[in-house]
């Protein structure tokens, strides 16, 4: 490590005093002006990361769902999963380190991580659309530079596209080609693949307009559009030329508000999306007649897929064992549907991607989605295997079509993290295949009326979790009084866990009626806010 080049880059982009950071399960976060010298660092623990594995490491840089003001930075490991738990605490470490203790934390990391100086590093690079985004880019590569790493920066991708690439260069291509035009085609094709099965049921069916959130979404499915069958035809709203990233659009803005974006103008029952400001989100909606808005969120997405894969699993005969990963905000009525009617196995887990990702690794067939539209699909190694296996050389008919299906759905599913680009064209596709409509689907159960709240509180870490953040440990008391609150009203459930970003404590409620659910996450808050030690005047119904 050459200390005199490090000191030189690393007074080139100072640490702000005072300024600590935590990276959490989206990266590091916060205003783009505080981000110059994590930028830097980060790229300086690509390459202790990529030396440590003797992989190829991603940089993303983007915040996401957030306003256009902010930025952040996330780390891809190898197989375009999230970095290690393990190195998170490396990477804020190496963000709050002082100028003067840079080197001996770099040192400090190299020790304990048994990195292998001579190894070679290599870093690929992304980022968003927003006007921050290529600067703070630039600080990334002068960190790989110092510590000598290569680099290959692939400019605007969709968080999911450089997750994409980082897997493919690992698995020597296995996975698809490390390029766009691969990443287009492989999607395409599949996709293309898929649509042939279909009935032509009357073209209005084949419209979708999409809000890609003023952001990378719309750059990426402009280039994308030539690769589509004429079958889809999709019609792109708020695609940055005039609006700013993420503002009164995108997929967090319908989610929260369960109304339509800006910019969109939606008749009677339309399918419509909107992707999030990276594309990693999809939700669904439509108005109907009576000009009522109707959400379809990621558990209505989970659901649709696994009825659609659950079909082809009993055609193929294997006996693949298939399962669904939610966490505590899954609508209750979804969870229901599943285990009752589709007879699914679903397994709750923590909030955080991480946790749906790693539980879903456990099945044959693992379907994951979070309410707010992350989420994808894993195939277990040996499941792919019987499925190509099958779509090549099984005799039955109506086995080998099935398993055929099943095999472009393989092909046309990122199975590195929630693409929205992807998911959209796997809903697309089964919609065609099922000949269903968007109410249709909306109709495959109701969900039960919910509301989510947040409290101040001064210090989050005074509540304590268990059973998959549905149960309070801690402050004594809390549980009881909301198992109390929850016996006063029909089909509810409530359940609060400390935020991973900010001292505040989020509540969830679900009852028989929408002015239930309000006022039983109104009292939960109370009780929150009583003995949590909330913060300011006490909550307000």
């Amino acid at each position: 490590m050459d200390s005199e080049a490090l000191k030189k880059y690393s007074a080139l982009h100072p640490k702000p005093a005072g300024l600590t950071l935590q990276y959490g399960t989206a990266g590091f976060r916060t205003k783009a002006d505080q981000l110059d010298h994590v930028m830097f660092r980060m790229g300086l623990l690509a390459v202790l990361r990529s030396k440590a594995v003797a992989s190829t490491i991603g940089i993303m840089v983007t915040a996401s769902h957030n306003p256009e003001e902010d930025n952040g930075v996330k780390l891809v490991d190898p197989l375009g999963e999230m970095l290690h738990p393990s190195w998170e605490e490396y990477a804020t470490q190496l963000a709050n380190a002082e100028e003067h203790e840079l080197q001996q934390t770099i040192t400090a990391i190299f020790q304990k991580a048994a990195v292998n100086q001579h190894k070679d590093a290599s870093v690929f690079i992304g980022r968003d659309t927003r006007p921050s985004s290529e600067k703070l880019s630039q600080s990334v590569i002068d960190g790989i530079f110092v510590l000598g790493g290569q680099y290959h920066d692939y400019g605007l991708v969709t968080t999911p596209q450089l997750h994409y690439m980082v897997c493919c260069q690992n698995t020597q291509g296995q996975y698809g080609k490390a390029t766009l035009e691969g990443y287009y085609e492989k999607l395409s094709k599949a996709f293309t693949e898929l649509i042939k099965q279909s009935s032509s049921s009357g073209e209005r069916q084949k419209h979708l307009k999409i809000d890609c959130a003023n952001g990378i979404g719309a750059l990426k499915l402009s280039e994308m559009e030539p690769y589509f069958p004429k079958e889809l035809l999709i019609q792109l709203y708020n695609d940055g030329t005039k609006e700013k990233l993420n503002h009164l659009c995108g997929a967090d803005f319908v989610k929260v508000h369960q109304k339509p974006p800006r910019g969109l103008d939606m008749k009677p029952n339309e399918r419509c999306c909107s992707f999030d400001g990276d594309a990693d989100r999809v939700v669904y909606y439509y108005q109907d007649t009576t000009g009522l808005f109707h959400l379809i969120d990621g558990d209505k997405i989970a659901t649709l897929i696994s009825i659609f894969l659950k079909e082809l699993l009993a055609k193929v005969g294997q006996t693949l064992k298939m399962a669904v990963v939610q966490t505590a905000y899954a609508n209750g009525s979804s969870t229901h549907y599943l285990e009752e009617t589709l007879k699914v196995p679903v397994h709750c887990v923590k909030t955080g991607v991480k946790h749906l990702h790693h539980k879903a690794q456990e099945f044959d067939v693992g379907v994951y989605f979070e309410a707010n539209g992350h989420g994808t699909v894993l195939f277990s190694k040996d499941a792919e295997t019987k499925i190509r296996r099958l779509a090549k050389e099984e005799k039955d008919n109506e086995k080998r079509e099935a398993a055929k299906v099943l095999e472009n759905m393989i092909d046309l599913i990122n199975q590195t993290v929630g693409d929205a680009v992807s998911d959209m064209l796997v809903i697309e596709a089964i919609l065609a295949l099922k000949g269903l409509t968007v109410q249709q689907w909306d109709a495959v159960y109701t969900d039960l009326p919910n509301r989510l709240l947040k409290i101040q509180v001064a210090d989050r870490r005074v509540i304590d979790t268990t059973d998959a953040e549905r149960r309070v440990v801690t402050p004594p008391g809390l549980q009881e009084k909301i198992d109390a609150l929850v016996k006063k009203y029909k089909l509810s459930r409530a359940f609060v866990r400390p935020s991973g970003t900010e001292d505040v404590v989020r509540i969830y409620s679900e009852a028989d009626t929408q002015e239930n659910a309000d006022a039983l996450a109104h009292e939960v808050s109370l009780a929150v806010y009583h003995l949590a030690g909330g913060k300011g005047a006490p909550p307000q119904p």
